[in-house]
């Protein structure tokens, strides 16, 4: 293993030899952050905790609880449910191992049920509880590799079963018949990370939750819920709208910290390749590969956050290059790491992590959530993660042993990004968002009433569990034919069990194999498949670079082989909106502000090649993929042709200048709810047929929506406002990546014309102002 030459494990020393990098005069850094370290305050063991726990504990280092360990444990061992909303690295596992773990001791017939939005971290949890070597708990994870011998002996004898809500979906509750006795003794339910159950995925997971409370009771269980979350606005009201029952939240961290350096980073420019171009930032990407390149060499263990799946492994790629030239072999202790990896590989990189053989991961949000990286130095944030529980989150990787931390956000060429690190107050000291979710979205609770009742007859009693909507809704499915009503309930009327994607995929993932060998790579969502695995696309995968032969959407398979093109692909769609209807509206003279349901439809038609080192468009390929459809939630507003007309926006410029609003609206809204740009989706027109006005959609990418669109309706006027701000704010003349130009952008940013745009979003402002 090649050796590191020197250390700088100190975050400050970090920083100045990042800062060396460049003249102070072109110094990258726009903000340094210093958030000083905090003292920790216990408390004595609760009086019902279990001996053998607190000797356990006390082996493993842990002479007493944290205030707020204590205070949610013993709230949970009276029955109380409740939530721990605590920082990164502040115990949150604590508080409900000793309840959970001193009544498994305390009652040998007891179980519990762990649940994780993630398979890496329910297998972190099981490590923590295995070192504790508690006889008699037999903790087991059940999940999708889990072995079929296994499973059998889970259901037989654990009684601590760690899983994720997609297991208990498809393979716990419709089999609830073999887990009757699990279920009847079920005394504790824990929920970890409960902030990342939002959108429809944490709509779906608030029924899936319902369905488990009514196939306990039938049982004879009554469990208790513990939930850990990131701070959150109002966690009480979210975690009781996920599990749909009240729950005390206890939000006062008294957990010890190290100070930690937070630094804001934008890319610098690069002079422009012929004298009449503008200038190009370097990409973060670029850049956090340097940046990971440097802290690896200088010892620091650290961990990089990137966005996208074929960032991580660009990124990964990059840096190892770089590594090795600096001191052979030196690249071979950086890995990428993202969902879709083998069960094998992530094992294998999450061990090899944590034993130090690895100095540095390029992550996507995988590593996102709770699971225990301790050792590490820092952590590189390559964009801005869409939302500030998740950029604390993320930050908190770092410094987990209590020592110092370092944490870097490197702004991508973004709207949003370029905003946050001009404006470190929108970060700083500001509470983070709420957890968006809506139990009731049709798209929802239809199909999750459709499980219910393949599980067990659905009756009027268990309508109650899934709120008001319940019994307007299984009147419709009724009459659909999908439920039949006896007597004794309404029944699920097919044979097999209703088919309800919790993530909201779009089906099965689909399967991509080298050609040549038949070896399975991993896989790629449905949703994502169009545009990462069409036919010709490049496709990296472990630093290894292949070209998609053929994409099977049938069978769910992509067929790929190994190549090293020198240019990227860059999918293009065309969509259109469809008004279905309007919930609410604020009428503004010239100006229109509208709420409503409408119908998306969207086909990626051709794919673009560009050259890798100079982003020069080879050629437009065609492509022949089905059109989809998206019936959802959106926010839009109208604008009167004599307004734009008085605000100086001339004809021929309103497409452009709608376009670029639009583009900027969609990379600010997740300031203001709890999404990224990826969730939304938008549309801008001169004359939309259904509203005979020009007009700026920007809706839910998911069906049925997932409330970003209601929350964008609610604070229009403050969106709005921060969009006009940055854009008019860029330095740039034309528009660019920083202000009005999209990465999604089906029309390849054309057209745009970005002082157009902020006439709009003045003339839309004002109207309101006034209304």
């Amino acid at each position: 293993m090649a050796r590191v030459t020197s250390t700088a494990h100190n975050p400050a020393e970090l920083l100045h030899r990042l800062r060396a990098r460049v003249p102070a005069a072109d110094s990258p850094i726009t903000h340094v952050e210093q958030i000083p370290a905090r003292t920790g305050k216990t408390a004595p063991w609760p009086s019902w905790a279990s001996p053998e726990v607190i000797t356990a504990l006390a082996a493993h280092g842990i002479a007493q609880p944290w205030q707020h360990q204590a205070t949610a444990a013993s709230l949970a061992a009276a029955g109380t449910h409740v939530v721990v909303a605590t920082g990164t690295a502040s115990g949150k596992s604590l508080a409900y191992q000793l309840p959970v773990l001193s009544t498994l001791l305390g009652d040998p017939r007891a179980t519990a049920l762990y649940l994780s939005p993630t398979k890496a971290l329910a297998a972190d949890q099981l490590r923590a509880v295995t070192k504790l070597g508690l006889d008699g708990v037999r903790p087991a994870t059940y999940d999708g590799d889990t072995s079929r011998e296994e499973r059998e002996w889970i259901r037989q004898h654990s009684r601590l079963v760690l899983t994720n809500p997609d297991m208990l979906h498809h393979g716990m509750l419709p089999g609830h018949a073999r887990w009757g006795t699990f279920l009847r003794r079920l005394r504790y339910v824990v929920i970890d990370e409960c902030h990342a159950y939002r959108g429809v995925f944490g709509s779906h997971v608030s029924h899936v939750l319902r369905r488990l409370r009514r196939l306990a009771a039938r049982y004879g269980g009554s469990p208790t819920f513990v939930l850990a979350s990131a701070t959150s606005g109002d966690p009480a009201d979210a975690a009781s709208r996920l599990i749909g029952l009240p729950v005390t939240a206890v939000t006062e961290d008294a957990s010890p910290r190290g100070a930690t350096t937070f630094a804001l980073w934008e890319p610098p420019l690069l002079p422009p390749e012929e004298p009449d171009l503008p200038p190009v930032r370097r990409s973060a990407l670029s850049e956090t590969s340097d940046l990971l390149t440097d802290a690896v060499v200088a010892g620091t263990r650290t961990l990089a956050f990137i966005r996208s799946r074929r960032g991580a492994e660009v990124v990964a790629t990059m840096t190892r290059r770089s590594l090795d030239e600096v001191v052979p072999g030196l690249g071979d202790r950086v890995a990428a790491y993202r969902a879709g990896y083998l069960k094998e590989d992530r094992r294998h990189i999450e061990r090899s992590l944590l034993s130090g053989e690895l100095l540095a991961l390029a992550s996507t949000n995988a590593l996102e959530l709770g699971v225990d990286l301790v050792g590490l130095d820092a952590v590189l944030i390559c964009g801005y993660p869409g939302t500030r529980a998740s950029l604390w989150q993320q930050a908190g990787r770092a410094g987990r042993d209590g020592g110092e931390a370092l944490a870097v956000l490197i702004a991508r060429d973004d709207p949003l990004d370029t905003y946050l690190v001009h404006h470190p107050s929108a970060l700083f000291g500001r509470p983070v968002e709420m957890t968006v979710l809506d139990p009731a979205n049709p798209y929802v609770l239809g199909p999750q009433l459709c499980c219910a009742a393949s599980e067990a007859p659905l009756t009027s009693s268990d309508l109650q569990l899934f709120g008001e909507a319940a019994l307007p809704a299984v009147e419709g499915l009724t009459a659909s034919g999908a439920l039949r009503k006896r007597p004794s309930g309404w029944y699920w009327t097919h044979p097999g069990r209703p088919d309800v994607d919790l993530r909201g995929a779009g089906g099965a993932p689909v399967s991509v194999v080298e050609s040549s060998t038949g070896r399975l790579l991993g896989t790629i969502d449905q949703t994502s498949s169009h545009v990462m695995l069409h036919t010709g696309a490049v496709y990296l995968h472990q630093g290894v670079t292949y070209v998609v032969d053929n994409l099977d959407l049938d069978d769910a398979i992509a067929l790929v082989h190994h190549e090293e093109p020198d240019w990227s692909t860059h999918a293009r769609d065309v969509t259109d909106v469809s008004v279905l209807g309007i919930r609410s509206h604020v009428d503004a003279g010239p100006v229109g502000l509208f709420l409503g349901d409408v119908e998306v439809t969207s086909q990626v038609v051709s794919y673009q090649r560009r050259r890798i080192a100079t982003g020069e468009v080879i050629d437009t390929r065609p492509l022949d993929l089905p059109v989809r459809e998206l019936r959802t939630v959106a926010v839009w507003f109208t604008v009167s042709p004599q307004a734009l007309d008085r605000a100086g926006v001339e004809p021929p410029d309103v497409p452009g200048a709608l376009h670029a609003a639009e583009h900027a609206a969609i990379g600010l809204l997740p300031l203001m709810a709890t999404c990224d740009r990826w969730d939304i989706g938008g549309l801008s027109t001169a004359n939309h047929m259904d509203t005979e006005a020009p007009t700026v959609f920007v809706y839910d990418g998911h069906p049925g929506g997932a409330g970003f669109a209601e929350r964008a309706y609610a604070v229009a006027e403050a969106w709005l406002s921060a969009t006009m701000e940055a854009i008019g704010a860029c330095a740039c003349e034309a528009g660019c990546p920083a202000c009005v130009q999209s990465p999604k952008c089906g029309n390849g940013n054309n057209p745009l014309h970005k002082p157009g745009a902020v006439q709009v979003l003045r003339t839309v402002l004002a109207a309101l102002a006034t209304a």
